[in-house]
């Protein structure tokens, strides 16, 4: 029936994800172990909320960025200081009952992701964070994101939500579950890209693989914030570590010339900039370069 619907043109049929083991078998050529992390918490601020679930997925991948394997996962429920806000619960499907008593033992997280030549996460500017007040170990590991370091607008996609692109590749899973959500990710990752037809991993190592630079405009004069905004410029609300100010993270080549703009066309003098070089193990911290 699946097929039949689909062969009419008037239909896309999207099928439930089934986790599987083997992505495509081992055939001897080096590999990896990447440990893609989810984490559920009681809000967005890392600084004073709390994790309540964690998963961590190993998986194996050659260094052309074919994925082999997916190992069994580790998963943890965490009851946290404070009762877990309705909205969380409604979101995730998370309540204080199914947390009550349960703790993660911040040793057993580490002695399991310890070994991992890449860690991963859609969105890792918040999982990192997260985890790095949970384990030390987080801080010494290289990190990748699978939402931002895929041009998945370039591939045809609309949107960078797991849950649309895993829709957009023909299938559903439950979500806003730490483990399920892993899974799908991967399969993504797995899965290659519909123009460029490599897989999505290999595209998400060679930019993780590769440096960058996080340019601030400290003290940019305020009637210059849309000039900002509109070259793509973020605001770090909160100061913390790093300035009250707005940035943006580019490549070696266009680090000059856009120190060159904010001279001429923001400042409109010569002055010192704040610049931070950017790699897979200081890129989305809070810890200070």
């Amino acid at each position: 029936m699946a097929v039949a619907l689909e062969a009419s043109g008037e239909y896309k049929v999207l099928r439930k994800l089934r986790p599987r083991a083997t992505i495509r078998p081992p055939d001897g050529s080096p590999t990896r172990r990447g440990l893609f992390v989810d984490v559920e918490t009681t809000g967005l601020d890392a600084a004073r909320d709390e994790i309540i679930e964690l998963a961590m997925v190993p998986f194996t991948y050659g260094l052309d960025g074919r994925i082999f394997e997916i190992q069994p996962p580790f998963h943890g429920f965490r009851e946290p200081a404070v009762p877990v806000p309705a909205e969380i619960t409604a979101l995730t499907g998370i309540t204080n009952e199914m947390l009550a008593g349960k703790s993660i033992n911040p040793a057993e997280v580490a002695a399991f992701a310890t070994d991992s030549a890449l860690v991963v996460a859609h969105n890792a500017g918040f999982d990192r964070r997260f985890l790095e007040r949970l384990s030390d170990t987080f801080l010494a590991l290289p990190w990748a994101c699978s939402m931002t370091q895929i041009d998945w607008a370039a591939e045809g996609y609309e949107g960078t939500k797991l849950a649309y692109l895993a829709g957009a590749a023909g299938f559903f899973y439950d979500r806003h579950r730490a483990t399920n959500d892993c899974v799908a990710a991967i399969e993504l990752l797995a899965a290659p890209l519909p123009r460029s037809g490599a897989p999505a991993m290999a595209q998400l190592l060679e930019r993780a693989r590769r440096p960058s630079w996080r340019v601030w405009a400290e003290n940019s004069p305020f009637d210059m914030k849309e000039v900002l905004k509109a070259r793509g410029y973020r605001w770090n609300a909160d100061g913390k570590p790093s300035p009250k100010a707005w940035y943006i993270e580019l490549e070696d080549d266009k680090l000059e010339p856009e120190l060159a703009f904010l001279k001429a066309e923001i400042y409109q003098r010569e002055l010192d900039l704040r610049v931070h070089r950017l790699t897979a193990y200081n890129r989305f911290t809070d810890r200070r370069d």
